[in-house]
């Protein structure tokens, strides 16, 4: 059952590799027609070879004139085989290789709408490997397959069809041997498909930790986590050397196997062919031709096998990257989805129910209306819920029932692009990309202008810092702003904002990594951006809220306090203990 389960897997897999190979139908056409010329050519050499030989009438007697014209069919020949193959290799190459770039492409659109909650589950690394490593094993046997199956099947028909007109009873006894190589290589395949998927799933798994813990190599030295991380990359690598090592060896057995098979048809053409030269019923030229064709029919045998190992590979890396492209997307958005101008920023939420995972609640019935230009700062002990909010906003995660609202729209029903477009997030945990610091700052508006860069980093305090860069703004940054201090970084998205100035905002710790007297500089900047905007603040440090309109403490997913800074710290509740116990050395 289980068997027959992944057999219909390997199935649903060639499928869709097929869907991709029909888009370059055109090459595969060439391709085919160039295998059947090879071939053709190929199996007529072996013929004007034993008719070469039949010129040699007797000992010291040989008829040059039929010698030489056969001859120069055969340089013919081999010149037009070695154009059909060239043609054909390039044909299959083109196909490979753009079928890769297309399942490429897919892959990373995939990702481009992918739900957050699939890439908050799954490791970066894992799903790096699939695109990169998983595609380029894809690839290797996808060629392989394209170079030796064409030529192999068409190789196998054409030298049974030249042989049956040369003759039958020994063409016969080819055909009865011939299928103890088929059922050896199907036996092995069978077997190798369940070694490379584990391979593959393994090499994935190993790519994820090595990404993760070079990306956070500092954490590892400062902890003293070294020598755990050694035992758990060894643990990984010593699994992946046990897979690999088991579907190469029994993907080494086909070979053997099949040129055993191979052996056997040679013998029988042999003893067969003898027995027919000493009767008289061919002559020692169809003899040597006969020879020269069990040699060309065994061959693809032992190539097509080759190509049934290593396409068991390609197939279990494909099905992994398909799995990743076939991943449910978010939810998409309605046809008449409403494109969101310039948002007043009147935002509500009612009776919003929220959890990440269904076992464990989050949010429950959150109710909340903000008018706008109000400054709303969200507090609460750390996994209460305040980041769950933004996520819920920004409609990074769709609510579980309830409803979230802007300018009287259901969030739902308002494209995605135009809802964030509505937003400017400066976020605790920085990102910026490979590129220029321009280009960093510019993300949100392409078309901004120098002076507008400017004004902007002015404003938020980062133009000083940038002048000191060896280029300026066109300082190139290498991946993630590496050479930057956090702080440094954070300034920069801040600045990102500064140039959009969106009509909301979403400032979650957004000073954090920043130095007091910076800070007292960026909350003025603050200050006068938020004017007329809506925005959400989210603060540990409460010393950086109290002039917010609104005070949401939350506590596990509820809001259990609200007011302005006066009146919660007047109520002597939740927040007034964590205002004071911040403020305790001060009071």
């Amino acid at each position: 059952m289980k068997e027959k389960k992944m057999q219909k897997g390997q199935w649903e897999t060639m499928k869709k590799v097929l869907k991709y190979i029909s888009k370059h139908w055109f090459f595969l056409l060439c391709s085919i027609v160039c295998a059947a010329v090879t071939v053709v050519l190929t199996l007529y050499i072996p013929i004007l070879t034993g008719d070469a030989i039949d010129c040699i009438l007797e000992p010291g007697k040989v008829n040059f004139a039929v010698l030489f014209a056969i001859l120069k069919k055969m340089a013919v020949m081999i010149a037009g085989t070695v154009v059909a193959q060239w043609v054909m290799t390039v044909c299959n190459n083109r196909i490979a290789y753009h079928v890769v770039r297309d399942i490429r492409k897919d892959a990373f659109d995939r990702i481009q709408i992918l739900p957050l909650k699939y890439l908050d589950s799954h490791p970066y690394g894992e799903i790096v490997s699939r695109i990169i490593a998983d595609v380029d094993q894809f690839s290797d046997g996808l060629i392989m397959g394209f170079t030796q199956l064409f030529t192999g099947i068409i190789t196998i028909f054409g030298t049974l069809i030249f042989m049956f007109r040369e003759n039958v009873s020994i063409t016969l006894v080819v055909v009865c041997i011939t299928p103890i190589s088929l059922f050896v290589a199907a036996f092995i395949a069978r077997r190798t498909y369940k070694m490379f998927k584990l391979q593959s799933e393994t090499r994935g798994e190993q790519t994820g930790l090595i990404d993760e813990m070079i990306g956070n190599q500092k954490v590892v030295q400062a902890f003293g986590y070294e020598d755990r991380t050694l035992e758990r990359f060894d643990e990984v690598n010593e699994k992946l050397a046990k897979y690999s090592l088991n579907a190469t060896f029994f993907s080494s057995l086909t070979n053997p196997c099949t040129r055993f098979v191979n052996s056997l048809v040679y013998t029988g053409v042999c003893v067969t062919g003898a027995l027919s030269v000493i009767g008289g019923g061919i002559s020692v030229g169809t003899l040597t031709c006969f020879l020269s064709y069990a040699n060309q029919y065994t061959k693809p045998f032992n190539e097509i096998s080759g190509v049934f190992t290593e396409f068991q590979n390609a197939l279990a890396c494909a099905a992994r990257i398909f799995a990743l492209i076939e991943e449910e997307a978010q939810v998409p958005e309605p046809e008449d989805a409403v494109v969101l101008e310039t948002a007043r920023g009147n935002v509500g939420l009612e009776h919003v129910h929220f959890s990440y995972t269904p076992d464990r609640k989050l949010i429950e019935d959150f109710n909340l209306q903000v008018k706008p230009g109000q400054r709303v700062a969200i507090v609460g002990p750390t996994g209460c819920g305040k980041t769950t909010v933004i996520n819920l906003l920004m409609r990074f995660y769709d609510v579980n029932s309830g409803s979230i609202s802007v300018d009287g729209h259901d969030i739902r029903n308002l494209t995605r692009e135009s809802l964030r477009e509505n937003y400017g997030m400066v976020l605790q945990e920085t990102w910026l990309k490979a590129g220029t610091v321009r280009e960093n700052i510019v993300m949100g508006k392409p078309d901004a202008t120098d002076e507008e860069v400017i004004a902007a980093a002015k404003a938020a305090h980062s133009h000083s810092f940038i002048k000191r860069l060896p280029q300026g703004y066109d300082t190139v940054l290498t991946e993630d702003g590496e050479g930057l201090s956090q702080g440094q970084k954070q300034l920069l998205c801040i600045t990102r904002v500064m140039l959009c100035l969106p009509p909301m905002l979403i400032l979650d710790e957004a000073t954090s990594s920043i130095d007091t007297r910076t800070e007292i500089r960026i909350q003025k900047a603050f200050s006068k951006m938020m004017q007329g905007r809506t925005s959400f603040i989210i603060a540990h440090r409460l010393s950086t809220i109290v002039d917010a309109d609104v005070i949401l403490v939350m506590k596990d997913g509820n809001i259990i306090e609200q007011g302005c800074h006066k009146e919660l710290l007047a109520q002597g509740g939740f927040y007034a203990n964590l205002y004071n116990s911040q403020f305790a050395g001060e009071n």
